[in-house]
């Protein structure tokens, strides 16, 4: 079984506060075509988990392509980690894997949820 760990990775401007309503936002996403049950994991480049339901996912595909899942339930703790780990037999992540969520301390595991379909999206400038 192959193992994988996508870890999203945040910067606080120095100036400003993150608040606990700016860290969950939601850019609005625009879908550029139909959505797919797996894309190759070689195609995945970065993770962007954006709360507890939403993870956009940045492809090897060009500048500023994603695919949008939004998980068909709440994810506990996953907006607030943003870490998560998968593993699937095939070389593709598909709307039926499992992924947990990585606890930054210790080697704690978090909830497991079930994936999404993975939608393409041009996401809105600004996040």
């Amino acid at each position: 079984m192959r193992f994988a760990v996508l870890a999203a990775c945040c910067v606080a401007a120095a100036t400003a506060p993150v608040t606990a309503r700016d860290r969950d936002a939601v850019p609005a996403a625009t879908p550029t075509g139909p959505a797919r049950n797996c894309v190759p994991i070689t195609q995945l480049r970065e993770s962007l988990v954006r709360n507890d339901r939403v993870i956009d996912f940045r492809t090897s595909g060009g500048r500023d392509r994603f695919y949008r899942v939004t998980l068909p339930q709440s994810c506990p703790g996953l907006g607030f980690e943003r870490r998560f780990s998968y593993g699937t037999s095939l070389s593709q992540l598909c709307a039926q894997d499992i992924i947990t969520v990585l606890y930054q301390t210790g080697p704690m595991r978090g909830a497991s949820c079930g994936l999404a379909p993975f939608q393409p999206v041009t996401i809105a400038r600004g996040r």
